[in-house]
């Protein structure tokens, strides 16, 4: 029997928002323990936001690039403490939030939850007006009704904390870091 101790991470998933994306660049960089998931879209966004080279050299990197999404594997066999979704389109919350799990971003939602994986979850329609950053400078946003609504059933899933603004994002990491340290660590 291996009696090794897999030493826990986090895990992080980008999608196709630009919501705070430079500052999440930012922070993910300066957690260091970090396996990030690139959908598709984020992908495209990285590009957009010139990102894609800013990506500290020490994280790994998956991207959504099979049917199968055969990296949610990890989660079964205990490598994460913590999924952060951030930020977060109104497409992969609407998924989220009525179980579809097609791509590499919602699959790792769906595995963190059946494997009871805590999940900090910032998605990018938060309010009914918003300013946010694009490529091009600053844009104001209205989310859609029906947005807010799967913002607020997204609130009612266990394990999960919803943060509504970037401050609250990264006063939640912290908070999480702390209690790995006593939990893990």
């Amino acid at each position: 029997m291996n009696s090794k101790k897999i030493k826990k991470k986090w895990a992080w998933v980008l999608t196709g928002s630009g919501h705070f994306f430079n500052e999440t660049i930012e922070l993910i960089n300066s957690i260091g323990e970090v396996d990030l998931f690139i959908s598709k879209a984020a992908e495209e966004v990285l590009v957009m936001y010139k990102k894609s080279k800013k990506i500290s050299e020490q994280i790994k990197i998956y991207k959504d690039n099979s049917s199968s999404s055969v990296s949610v594997g990890k989660f079964y066999k205990g490598h994460y403490h913590t999924l952060v979704m951030g930020p977060t389109s109104s497409n992969t919350v609407a998924k989220c939030v009525y179980g579809i799990s097609d791509n590499l971003a919602t699959n790792i939602f769906a595995q963190a939850g059946k494997c009871k994986v805590m999940c900090i979850f910032f998605p990018c329609d938060t309010a009914p007006e918003l300013k946010t950053l694009a490529p091009g400078g600053i844009v104001d946003v209205y989310p859609r009704k029906i947005d807010l609504d799967n913002v607020r059933k997204l609130k009612k899933f266990s394990d999960t904390d919803v943060v509504m603004s970037f401050n609250d994002l990264k006063k939640n990491i912290e908070k999480r870091k702390k209690c790995m340290k006593k939990s893990y660590f």
